[in-house]
Order: C-alpha cells, then sequence, then structure tokens
C-alpha cells in the first residue's frame, strides 16, 4: 500500500453507527482503496461524558458486516497508534503549549454560567452571543489578566483553552479549497474563539482531529457536511502548527424519505425504517438494523454508494470490488440526497439475484415439502425462479414452497372468479391428452401447442393463460407458467390438471 494516501474514519463511540456515518466509512473506504492507499479507523473518544461502551462495538461489528476493513485500527493496531484518542493525551499536551507559546490560543477562565447568562442576554435582545475577537478583552483570560491571576486560576485546573481565531494584525478573509465545492472564502471575524481544551484535561474534538490527522498522515479528511463550519478552525490550525493541510472533501447530507431535512436515527421509528446497519439496543427500544431485517449487506454497501455519488453512467448495480474500481471523488455531488427506502428493497432483489444457489439447494433438499413435489434435479431451476419473486434471501424457500403448491380450496374459489367456462376446460382436456403424448417437456413448445389452441377456439391468451394456471397451481399470478411446467415435470402436470378438473366438475 502507498503511504501517500491515507484516509480514515474517525466515529466518536457515543451512539451507534448511523447510515451517514456508515456512508462516510464507506466512501473513505472506497477513495482509499480506488488510490491504491491505506483505510484508519480511529476512536475519537475525548468526550467522556458521552462514551457509551456499546458504540464502539457495534460500529466496528457494522463495518465488518458490510466487508469495510481496515488497514490500521485500534484493534489490529498500526505503526501510527494508538488510534483510540483517549490513548493519546500526552500528544495534544505538547500541541496546547505551542500554540499559547505562539500567542494563538489563551486560557478562558470564565464561568460556564456567567457566559450563559450573557447568551440568554443576547438572545433576548434578538442578537447572537459570540465570544471573538471583538469582545475577548471584556472576558476573564490570560489575555486580560496579570500572569499571576493567570497562574492560580491554572494551577487550580480551572480553565479552558479557546483559538484566537482572529486578531486585528492578521488579514480577515481566507480561502480553502474542497474537493466538492471548490473554493470557500471565510471571512474570520464572523467566526468564534471556539475551545480546543476542556476542563477535564482533554482536547475538543476540533485540536484532536487535526493533530491526529497530521501525525498519522492523513491525506484525505472526508467527512459530512455538518463539519464545514468547523473547517475554518482545523485550516487555522493546520496553519498555527506550520503543517501542510489535507485535502479537504464534505459530503451531502443524507435527506429524510421525504426529502426535506437530515435523516436522523428518530427517523426510524417515525417511518418505519432501518436506519442502522445492525440492530441498536436502548433500554426501552430496540432499532432493528439492516442485517437482522434480512438484506444482504452487498445490497447495503450499494445502495448507500449511490446516496450522493454518480458513476457517470446508467449502471447501477455494483459489487464492492466494482465500486472500488469506478469510484471517484470528483463524483460525488453537492446537494443532499434522499434516504429512499425502496429503492434499497429493490437493491437487495438485485443483489439476491447474484447469489449463488448452492447454500440454498442444500436447505432447499432437506425441505420434504419440495422435493415431494419435484424432482430434486430441478430445485436449482426452482430457486432461480424464487430469488427473482423475494424481497430477502430468506424468503426464498417460503417462495419456492408458494410456487409449487396446489391447494384444492384455491381451486375452487379462484375457478369461480375468472369465470372459468366449459369451453376453456374442454382446450385444457385437449392439452392434457397433448401433453400424455410427449416425451420431454420443452417450455416453448408447449407454449406454442396451448397458444395454438386457444387461437383455433377463439379464446384470448390471458383468459386462457390465467385458466390454466388456476388449473394447475391454485393461484391466479406467480412466474413465468411454462418454466413452471418444466421444473413440475410432465407426469405432475397431468396429475394436478386431471385432479383439478375433478374438483371444478364434482
Amino acid at each position: 500500500m502507498s503511504n501517500n494516501i491515507r484516509l480514515r474514519f474517525a466515529p466518536s463511540p457515543t451512539g451507534p453507527l448511523h447510515i451517514g456515518g456508515l456512508r462516510t466509512a464507506l466512501y473513505n473506504y472506497l477513495i482509499s482503496k480506488n488510490l491504491g492507499g491505506d483505510f484508519i479507523i480511529r476512536i475519537e473518544d475525548t468526550d467522556s461524558n458521552r462514551f457509551n461502551k456499546n458504540a464502539e462495538k457495534h460500529i466496528m461489528e457494522s463495518l465488518e458486516w458490510c466487508g469495510i476493513f481496515a488497514d490500521e485500527s485500534p484493534i489490529i493496531g498500526g505503526p501510527f497508534g494508538p488510534y483510540r484518542q483517549s490513548e493519546r493525551k500526552g500528544f495534544y499536551t505538547k500541541m496546547i503549549d505551542n500554540l499559547i507559546d505562539k500567542g494563538d490560543a489563551y486560557y478562558a477562565f470564565d464561568k460556564t454560567n456567567e457566559l450563559d447568562e450573557l447568551r440568554k442576554a443576547s438572545e433576548k435582545s434578538g442578537n447572537t452571543f459570540i465570544y471573538n475577537w471583538e469582545n475577548r478583552m471584556n472576558f476573564k483570560n490570560s489575555l486580560t489578566l496579570s500572569k499571576e491571576e493567570s497562574k492560580s486560576y491554572i494551577d487550580k485546573g480551572d480553565y479552558v483553552i479557546r483559538y484566537k481565531t482572529y486578531d486585528e494584525k492578521q488579514g480577515s478573509e481566507i480561502t480553502v479549497s474542497d474537493e466538492i465545492r471548490g473554493k470557500i472564502k471565510i471571512n474570520l471575524k464572523l467566526l468564534d474563539d471556539k475551545i480546543i481544551f476542556k476542563k477535564d484535561g482533554m482536547p475538543t474534538y476540533h485540536l484532536a482531529n487535526v493533530v491526529d490527522d497530521h501525525y498519522m498522515k492523513i491525506s484525505h479528511v472526508v467527512r459530512g457536511e455538518e463539519w464545514l463550519p468547523s473547517l475554518p478552525l482545523h485550516y487555522l490550525l493546520y496553519k498555527s502548527f506550520n503543517w501542510e493541510p489535507p485535502m479537504f472533501a464534505h459530503l451531502p447530507l443524507i435527506l429524510k424519505p421525504s426529502g426535506k431535512g437530515k435523516l436522523s436515527k428518530r427517523d426510524g421509528e417515525k417511518y418505519g425504517i432501518p436506519v442502522y446497519p445492525i440492530t441498536w439496543r436502548e433500554p426501552e427500544i430496540e432499532f432493528k438494523g439492516f442485517k437482522e431485517i434480512g438484506f444482504e449487506s452487498t445490497a447495503l454497501v450499494n445502495f448507500i454508494s449511490l446516496i450522493g455519488w454518480n458513476p457517470g453512467d446508467e449502471k447501477e448495480v455494483f459489487s464492492l470490488d466494482e465500486l472500488i474500481n469506478q469510484f471517484s471523488i470528483k463524483r460525488i455531488i453537492k446537494g443532499g440526497a434522499k434516504y429512499d427506502y425502496d429503492k434499497a428493497l429493490w437493491f437487495n432483489q438485485e443483489h439476491i439475484k447474484k447469489i449463488s444457489t448452492d447454500k440454498i439447494t442444500v436447505r432447499a433438499l432437506n425441505e420434504s415439502d419440495i422435493t415431494k413435489e419435484i424432482n430434486k434435479k430441478k430445485i436449482d431451476d426452482l430457486i432461480s425462479l424464487a430469488k427473482d419473486r423475494v424481497d430477502f434471501q430468506m424468503e426464498i424457500l417460503n417462495e419456492c414452497k408458494k410456487i409449487i403448491s396446489y391447494d384444492k380450496k384455491e381451486i375452487r374459489s379462484n375457478s369461480k372468479e375468472i369465470k372459468l367456462t366449459e369451453n376453456i376446460l374442454g382446450i385444457i382436456e385437449g392439452f392434457i391428452k397433448k401433453l400424455e403424448d410427449i416425451d420431454n417437456i420443452n417450455p416453448n413448445k408447449l407454449k406454442e401447442i396451448y397458444f395454438d389452441m386457444l387461437k383455433n377456439n377463439d379464446v384470448k391468451i390471458g383468459q386462457g393463460m390465467k385458466s390454466l394456471r388456476v388449473l394447475l397451481t391454485g393461484k391466479t399470478s406467480g412466474p413465468d407458467l411454462f418454466t413452471l411446467t418444466e421444473i413440475l415435470g410432465k407426469d405432475k402436470i397431468v396429475i394436478r390438471l386431471k385432479k383439478s378438473i375433478n374438483i371444478i366438475n364434482d
């Protein structure tokens, strides 16, 4: 693998892996592999208050089920570890000291409740409270207090550290390039002095991810659109450290099924659709995942790959290897893309069609209901027929049984529904005689014989086919009828048709 191309997925283990997070991981994986590089998983667990011990497990198991495997991670290690931010505290402390010494950051001693009061007062007057270059000298910080006073607060650990986003000695505008959105101009005067180090002695996301991305030699930072407001700060931090920034790309939002607003985990409950790759359980509720519903992992990967990416042609169904070969950051769209669950089902159907029938056949051979009705040699053909008619692989065997089932009650009720005539019954009796004279069933030849009989008796093909289907299966609809005749075999067809006519005439 190339050491020059390195992309990472850096989730926070505060909750389960949402479809949006899965797509971010997938895009980073596809870009890295398309460019012959490395894919890294880093756990950003600096928020100890929101840490969830089950979340990291859910994240890693979701990625594994989807076939997204890391070259470096907390589990397998690597040359740039550790890969959990909680284990990298020494890196950040050194970098904070560097920023303080340069004058690019400062200690702030303001009480949280004091700032909250100022925020509320601003809102009441119709303004937005912001802690920045215009008013930072009005607050309690190392810029306004003496060294002795500052040291007193620092010794108590009663402080946060803020980054000095802008001061009047520098230019007020910067331009940052985004691989998806082009050049983005930013007015630094409009930004606040973000906290980059917390009272608990841990960095915020802003500092930690920049430091880690640099020391892990990350070449591309590909993340969600919600991180765009943080881009100026991250870019400035790179410049403060005299580091070369990576290439940035901010992915479009995944929208609700309605197309309005960002998809959230609660939309799963609202719309009755899965929003997690695998099931996530909370004390009072369970969110069923794509895996447990019955989706193929390849279908889910294919589905989410196209929520925000356009391959440039009409092709829609991709394997993971095909996605790796074709994926390009240049074809990621800017606008939000709607989450369409019906489309996810369609992808699952398409991927089921590609499944080898071997394992399903083994299971089918153990199903006495199936092997009693058809020759074992025809089970593969039956499974192929069933695969085209189901949403999930686990439905295939039941669909097989349904296709070859024969029910007297259905025959009686459906023959009345389709208004089975004496004329058609006579045609089918003649068709039985022709069947008895045939050695081997050829579906196309059988179709030709039956259609000729219908034509010669002035019976419409639709009516004739529906009548034959009801007498053969009891149903008014199903898979291609003449393909089914080959699967059932001549003897079974003759027996069923004769039996059905006796049921109707009884």
